[in-house]
């Protein structure tokens, strides 16, 4: 590998866009309808949704406890290791020094090949952390207050192993830098400064710090799961990227992305691409989708500011909880048919929704297929807050336009009679996720 240049400037940068994101999504979640212009298609009659359809969706919808166990596993939520029982893993700058033979190191690769426990500690100038165990090999690392850079590769790359735990050690801040190129090693296509080919897993009570320059934050090409941790990330493409599927259960996020936030997509199983969110506090700052699944975007609970050219995107899009306030320059919500597993639809249970839309020919809610209201409160500021293609259903909650209660979806596209529903029979799309 290349020295590693400019590392300082690197972590400054970091630092600067986390606090610019702040600031900026804490903006413009309090914008007006006055400055909301400063923040940052058709569907036939028979998909529209009917009555018996949208009680099978309420059915679907009670059943959170089902999902979040489906989501975690107990050793996903617990973060728990045996110290005594780990392997130790010393950076000391230029290398490292291990106590297995299961860790081969390499200047400035550490390479570590067996399942078992590993805690990583100091710092690591210009190299990577390397998992190539088995496919039935489960493999935790411990990131005890690491600081590791890589010029033009990922700091951690798991290529094989049946699941990765990383967790992050309470009370810790662990750094991870790509210097601004990726430079491929092997077949796979390496482009986040964590890149997971396999299952991967993120606990604990730690901080964790990202910085990509020229690609990804972290990329899941299975599940990708997170269930606790503070999570700092500015990254050129995505912040954080899952292919079958992301679950988040709790954690804070900081997140800069010039393209998504949250993204969940495979491009090889239009049935894959889900991401469910129990819970968490969320600052996103995004230049494409500040959320974007294929299939469902499902949201139970969590604390969202989060700005973007969209807000939230999927094929179904379900708000079961929460607190979301979203500014947006094109959909504030966008169901889209992105996938034929569901009818593109937005369904609102509960929680809140607060969308600030900029001016224009924008949305606050946009959906390709059917809105269906049942409960909470959504309060949209915008020139056009609702735009649906097919059935648009109100059967509860609260609803506030540009500042005045309404008792009626006020559709600005109302088209089609009445149809077969999608519904929610499709699941998470990732299947089989206790691991």
């Amino acid at each position: 590998m290349k020295a590693l240049k400019h590392k300082s400037s690197i972590l400054l940068a970091l630092v600067l866009i986390l606090s610019l994101l702040l600031t900026a999504c804490g903006t413009a979640a309090s914008q007006t309808a006055a400055d909301a212009g400063t923040a940052v298609q058709t569907l036939s009659a028979e998909n529209a949704v009917s009555a018996a359809n949208v009680s099978q969706v309420s059915a679907d919808s009670a059943a959170s406890a089902d999902a979040y166990s489906e989501a975690f596993s107990n050793r996903d939520l617990s973060g728990e290791y045996d110290a005594d029982e780990a392997v130790t893993i010393s950076l000391n700058g230029t290398s490292a020094a291990a106590s297995s033979e299961a860790v081969q190191i390499s200047g400035g690769t550490v390479t570590i090949s067996a399942a078992g426990t590993y805690i990583l500690s100091g710092t690591l100038d210009d190299g990577t952390v390397i998992v190539d165990a088995t496919k039935d090999d489960k493999v935790q690392l411990v990131l005890n207050g690491v600081s590791i850079q890589s010029s033009d590769y990922a700091a951690i790359y798991v290529k094989q192993a049946d699941k990765v735990f990383v967790t992050l050690a309470e009370g810790t801040v662990n750094t991870l830098v790509n210097g601004g190129s990726f430079v491929q090693q092997d077949e796979n296509d390496v482009d986040a400064v964590v890149f997971a080919k396999d299952d991967i897993t993120f606990n604990g009570n730690g901080t964790l710090r990202i910085s990509s320059p020229a690609g990804s934050g972290i990329v899941g090409k299975d599940e990708l799961t997170i269930t606790a941790g503070v999570y700092e990330i500015a990254a050129d493409k995505h912040a954080i990227r899952a292919k079958d599927s992301l679950a988040i259960a709790d954690g804070s996020f900081t997140l800069y992305a010039t393209e998504d936030g949250l993204h969940a997509e495979n491009s090889d199983d239009e049935s894959l691409g889900s991401i469910y969110i129990a819970g968490g506090s969320f600052a996103i700052q995004a230049g494409d989708d500040a959320i974007h699944a294929i299939t469902l975007l499902r949201i139970d609970g969590g604390s969202f500011q989060i700005a973007g050219a969209e807000g939230l995107e999927a094929t179904y899009i379900q708000i079961n909880g929460g607190d979301i306030q979203i500014s947006a320059t094109d959909d504030g919500v966008n169901a889209a048919r992105k996938s034929s597993l569901y009818t593109p639809t937005f369904e609102m249970n509960d929680g809140t929704l607060t969308v600030v839309m900029g001016a224009g020919d924008t949305d606050g809610i946009d959906s390709n297929g059917n809105i269906v209201v049942n409960g909470g409160t959504i309060n949209v500021t915008a020139q056009s807050s609702f735009d649906c293609d097919g059935s648009a259903q109100y059967n509860g909650g609260t609803i506030i336009v540009n500042g005045q209660q309404v008792d009626s979806i006020p559709n600005q596209m109302m088209g089609g009679g009445m149809g077969g529903f999608g519904g929610m029979g499709g699941g998470m799309g990732g299947g089989g996720r206790r691991r």
